[in-house]
């Protein structure tokens, strides 16, 4: 343990000085637990002014951060408990854990990509959401184009992800954005059986059934799954303009609004048109293009509530890591060439 001394830091105002009870238990407890005291001032840097406001000082020690006031009995523990780690991380030449209590924090380049991560990771969410919905209306415009390769490789690559039922999905540049089959009930609208001259209730035509002239040509992703992430999408952009601010809905919201519709929806249209006999009790039904829709875009939107806020409390921990180690490498730095 010869030269490892703890790194202990210390949050302070430029206007007031260290506690003299502080330095002279540190300086008490070095015989037993060898440290060194570095002194950080808040005023100057953004983050740390905006994390410690009227909360100096503060105390870095190891894991362990001590709030005003500190006594030397948590100090003490603090100590014993970081001494207890580094002693267990020389007994299996742990040097990064070493390291990481007895040197001056330094910036890797994967904390670099960590920090800019943190800061980016919803611009990457929607960029991929995006993404992901425009080549599915691609496929459309490639088929009316006359790119009939480059559309059916996407109809493709997205038929394991979405069922593709022709009935069930949107098209572009036809009579109509939709064609449900006759027992959806849907007034004012062709059918799929009387555009396209197939058997209604044949899933792997109604699948392969991409559109023509008259028609229009099919979205790559059913009309359900387009609700779902144009506001996962919407949501998103919404939530990186609040800053990331929007708290989480309780899960019971979530689960009201985002789940049962979506499955009481999704489910009873199921269970009806199993055949089974146990299921004879329901009457068999065809949802709309307007409950798809909007069953669709309630489960992305409740979903995307619920679960972007709490991917934001985990990345703005690690975020505040990094935030806070910049600062200190900054001040630290900048002592030394003073």
């Amino acid at each position: 343990m010869e030269n490892q001394e703890i790194q202990i830091y210390i949050y302070t105002r430029q206007d007031k000085n260290i506690d003299p009870d502080l330095v002279s238990a540190l300086e008490n407890l070095k015989a037993e637990f060898p440290n060194k005291l570095n002194s950080i001032t808040i005023d100057d840097d953004k983050f740390l002014s905006t994390q410690f406001k009227d909360k100096v000082p503060v105390m870095d020690i190891g894991h362990y951060r001590l709030t005003h006031p500190i006594n030397r009995e948590e100090i003490r523990f603090a100590l014993s408990e970081t001494y207890k780690k580094i002693q267990v991380a020389n007994e299996r030449d742990s040097k990064l854990i070493i390291e990481r209590f007895t040197k001056i924090p330094t910036i890797s380049r994967s904390d670099r990509f960590s920090h800019w991560f943190s800061k980016h990771y919803m611009l990457l969410f929607n960029l991929a959401v995006f993404i992901y919905m425009a080549f599915a209306f691609m496929a459309p415009v490639f088929m009316k184009a006359g790119f009939t390769k480059a559309a059916n490789v996407i109809y493709m690559v997205y038929k394991p992800l979405c069922h593709q039922l022709a009935f069930r999905s949107f098209f572009l540049f036809g009579e109509q954005i939709a064609y449900p089959r006759e027992a959806a009930h849907v007034e004012g609208l062709l059918t799929y059986g009387d555009v396209s001259g197939l058997e209604e209730n044949d899933i792997i035509a109604a699948r392969d059934f991409n559109g023509n002239e008259e028609t229009g040509y099919k979205v790559a992703l059913c009309e359900r799954d387009i609700a779902i992430y144009i506001a996962i999408l919407l949501f998103g952009i919404v939530f990186s303009l609040s800053r990331r601010y929007i708290p989480p809905v309780p899960w019971y919201v979530w689960l009201i609004f985002g789940i049962v519709p979506i499955g009481l929806d999704g489910f009873s249209q199921l269970l009806s048109q199993t055949g089974y006999a146990f299921f004879n009790w329901l009457p068999y039904r065809e949802s709309t293009p307007l409950l798809r829709t909007i069953t669709g875009g309630l489960f992305g939107l409740f979903t995307a509530w619920f679960g972007y806020p709490y991917v934001e409390e985990t990345v703005a921990e690690n975020r505040n890591q990094l935030e806070n180690k910049y600062a200190i490498i900054r001040q630290l730095a900048g002592k030394k060439r003073t």
